[in-house]
């Protein structure tokens, strides 16, 4: 094997280019690793944990590019490098033959009739381009993070003074009058209005809700801050508004990634003046019931059946059989080692991941996270400990790089690193669809689930793998195809992301007995 490694000094290229150049260079000839990246402090972790961090690439700037191939021989792997000097000097080929504006102002001068704004640029650039959208008279969907609070603060103000919406910073996910924004799956049209705080938590809760039979009038995203102490709710607070409103909304969902006990305070008087049915799931409350117009559920699964059940409808959820779940936990008990005790839950959406960082609270005495504080915080978001789960597209990972949604590259280098470890009794993954996602992800899952246990198998060690998948059957990647890839290749395929941790904690507690 033959490893090549360039850094072309101040050459900037956004992540999602150096994701697609990354794919393409892994089917050339020989490739079997292959690396764009920017040279920013947790990418150049990234390589490290590869094996491939060098001194030069060690000590380069954030705005230098690296290039790193792995190939079968030196001149396979130059080979692969003259391919991605061709493929970064070509144009993006939505810049072919079009007149591309340089600002928002010659955007708007171009398209008068615009009325809102989506932004997507570093963190540090990302104030400055939303703040003038707002003065522009734009309604914002900032998907930038690395935003700061004081920023985001500055600029939720500045909206309300204008009478503009701010979705963000960090906002993933809106249903704009049937228009999906950021990463969004294909739900159909509804009565039932989404106000969030979290961008995973409302795929789930409207794919779901599509697949009971119903649709979305509106998913306005706020960011996955707004409900912190120092935002305020700013956002969620405007949100409902628009949704009490609404003449097309019926049902009112609200769903948050934990939220200040204040500001929560705050939305749940809010929702009890409002004439509609307001459905709240605040992940880790607990709460369940109902209080007036108000009804509490402790899952996203819940919540979108407390939903349905608001508009009349009794549709159960699709789920697995007892069968098949008895039959999973049989199968993973055959050929594990006794010192396999611990999860790895590895998400790509982080209200999936918090979800199930709270429902495995039940189980086990503790779990370790990047989204925890105190004595279970992960000290290092590269290297787990004991129960661990993670969300990978936190600040640390996506810094620089393409969200794992989009790129799986640094979730799937996750997975094989945790292949090795003695201790990993189960794998607990989510897998989310629709537009913005990765085309074929189920494909390159299954492709490093089988890597990963035969790092296993050598070691005398089996891998049960439960995959939960977030998605409508008319997403693009086609929902059917996806389960199918993964059940042939000897995954569980969970129906919601509750039902998948609720399996992989009777898991635990077998282990445990």
């Amino acid at each position: 094997m033959a490893s090549r490694l360039i850094i072309r000094p101040r050459e900037y290229h956004d992540s999602v280019r150096l994701m697609r150049v990354s794919e393409a260079l892994r089917h050339e000839e020989g490739v079997t690793e292959a690396i764009a990246m920017m040279a920013t402090p947790n990418n150049r972790k990234i390589l490290a944990t590869s094996g491939l961090l060098t001194p030069q690439a060690s000590a380069a700037n954030p705005d230098d590019l690296i290039i790193a191939i792995v190939a079968d021989t030196e001149a396979l792997a130059e080979q692969a490098l003259e391919a991605a000097t061709r493929l970064l000097a070509q144009k993006p080929q939505n810049a072919q033959g079009t007149l591309q504006p340089r600002s928002l102002d010659a955007a708007v001068t171009m398209q008068p009739q615009a009325n809102l704004a989506c932004i997507s640029v570093p963190g540090a650039y990302a104030y400055r381009e939303a703040k003038r959208a707002l003065e522009l008279g734009l309604n914002v969907f900032l998907f930038s993070d690395n935003v700061s609070l004081e920023d985001e603060r500055s600029l939720k103000e500045l909206a309300a003074a204008k009478n503009r919406l701010l979705m963000g910073p960090d906002c993933g996910t809106a249903l704009i009058n049937g228009a999906g924004i950021g990463f969004a799956n294909a739900v159909a049209r509804g009565r039932v209005g989404i106000v969030a705080a979290s961008g995973t938590g409302t795929q789930e809760i409207s794919s779901l809700l599509d697949w009971l039979g119903l649709g979305v009038s509106q998913a306005i995203g706020t960011g996955g801050r707004d409900l912190k102490q120092e935002i305020g709710g700013l956002s969620m607070l405007q949100g409902l508004h628009i949704l009490a409103q609404d003449s097309n909304t019926d049902v009112i969902v609200v769903t948050s990634k934990p939220p200040s006990p204040a500001v929560a305070e705050k939305i749940l008087a809010t929702c009890a003046t409002l004439s509609k049915p307001v459905i709240i799931n605040f992940i880790g409350q607990g709460a369940t019931g109902s209080e007036g117009n108000l009804t509490f559920t402790r899952t996203l699964a819940e919540t979108a059946l407390a939903a349905a059940l608001a508009m009349g409808a009794s549709t159960p959820l699709p789920a697995l059989d007892t069968a098949t779940q008895d039959g999973f936990l049989q199968k993973s008990l055959q050929g594990r080692k006794p010192e396999q005790r611990y999860l790895r839950g590895l998400y790509a959406g982080g209200t999936l991941c918090y979800e199930a960082l709270f429902l495995l609270k039940d189980v086990v005495n503790g779990v370790y996270s990047n989204l925890e504080h105190g004595a279970y915080a992960l000290t290092d978001p590269f290297t787990s400990k004991e129960h661990t789960v993670i969300d990978l597209g936190e600040d640390a990972y996506t810094e620089g790089r393409a969200h794992p949604m989009i790129d799986p590259l640094l979730r799937n280098q996750r997975i094989l690193h945790e292949a090795q470890d003695p201790q990993v009794a189960l794998l607990l993954i989510d897998l989310v669809l629709g537009y913005g996602a990765h085309a074929n992800p189920a494909a390159l899952l299954a492709e490093t689930i089988a890597q990963a246990r035969a790092l296993a198998d050598a070691q005398g060690r089996n891998l049960p793998v439960i995959v939960t998948i977030c998605g409508t059957r008319a997403d693009p990647q086609d929902y059917a195809l996806q389960a199918a890839t993964l059940e042939k290749a000897d995954i569980l395929v969970a129906r919601n992301n509750a039902e998948a941790v609720t399996l992989a904690g009777r898991y635990l507690r077998m282990l445990h007995d």
